[in-house]
């Protein structure tokens, strides 16, 4: 079956719930066009994290400006990937807070790589073209890293006026180090890159199994709030749509391994059915690798420089 590559219809800016908590939301919610949280009370904030670069960031906080006057003293990035944690230098004043695992890994994954990809793309051939399909809206050059302040494992509540919001550890499953943001008074939760709503997850870090667990906490949450990291606001019925296709491809792709199939090829071959109208749907070349090295294929490949020439295959395959 042939993609699609439909992309989530959804308002752009500032979402208030009415509670106290706000969302700030990038439509089409693909590459690097992540959403952002805020929670109030009491003249205090805590902001769940910042975007892929100033420019987009000073609208994000300017949007959140004018929804409220509440103060932000904490910033929570839920992972380590940059469109969740380069603005961070923006917030002054914030502490920043982050998984142990997600802070270890934002110390190597800095904004001036990508900038150097950048400048390096043109000459890169398809790849490069796909890099600057995905990226080129951005300005890695003008952004400084600023890192987190406070790490935890497992969990850690931080007090926001009369609200408590926890935070929660589910990785390694998008990356190393992700995490939630559950406020139970307000009935919300934050995902970070758990959730892809219309938009295809990619898995870079796996054990797909821990990620298929971290959907299911939250499907046992009692929220009617829930915010993706990329994509529209959703609810449970997303956060199952999520799961059940990590929980497809996870199968596809071992009757395939079990067979011998490549790891590409095996990617190429996967009928997406359901699936086929979410956004950057090339990215199950991603995924099938992460999963053949956890069946124990040594030669599937972790590198970003193949994994992306593989999704530049495929997404010029189905253009």
């Amino acid at each position: 079956m042939g993609l699609s590559f439909r992309k989530a219809s959804y308002e752009a800016g500032v979402r208030d719930f009415g509670n106290g908590c706000f969302a700030y939301l990038q439509p089409d919610g693909g590459w690097g066009l992540s959403n952002a949280g805020l929670v109030a009370s009491q003249g205090e904030a805590l902001l769940i994290d910042t975007l892929f670069d100033f420019p987009h960031t000073r609208a994000m906080l300017d949007g959140f400006a004018r929804a409220s006057d509440a103060r932000i003293a904490t910033v929570f990035n839920t992972h380590q990937n940059g469109d969740h944690w380069f603005g961070n230098a923006l917030v002054e004043g914030a502490e920043i807070v982050a998984t142990e695992r997600a802070a270890h890994s934002m110390a190597h994954e800095t904004p001036s790589l990508l900038a150097g990809l950048m400048q390096a793309a043109p000459g890169m051939g398809l790849t490069g073209e796909y890099f600057l399909h995905c990226f080129g809206r951005y300005d890695f050059a003008g952004a400084a890293p600023k890192l987190p302040d406070t790490t935890f494992r497992g969990r850690m509540s931080k007090q926001v006026g009369d609200k408590r919001v926890e935070l929660i550890e589910v990785g390694p499953a998008h990356t190393g180090g992700d995490a939630l943001a559950h406020v139970a008074a307000d009935r919300t939760v934050f995902t970070g890159d758990i959730l892809f709503i219309d938009g295809t997850p990619i898995v870079w870090a796996g054990p797909i199994g821990n990620w298929i667990q971290a959907c299911e906490v939250l499907e046992g949450m009692d929220v009617d709030t829930i915010v993706p990291g990329h994509g529209p606001v959703t609810d449970k019925r997303g956060v199952a749509r999520v799961r059940e296709y990590l929980s497809y491809i996870r199968d596809e792709a071992r009757s395939r391994h079990e067979s011998g199939l490549g790891a590409f090829e095996a990617a190429r071959s996967i009928a997406l059915d359901d699936y086929a109208a979410w956004g950057d749907a090339e990215r199950i070349a991603v995924n099938v690798a992460t999963l053949y090295r956890e069946f124990g294929d040594a030669d599937a490949p972790s590198d970003a420089a193949t994994l992306f020439g593989w999704m530049a295959a495929i997404w010029k395959d189905r253009k």
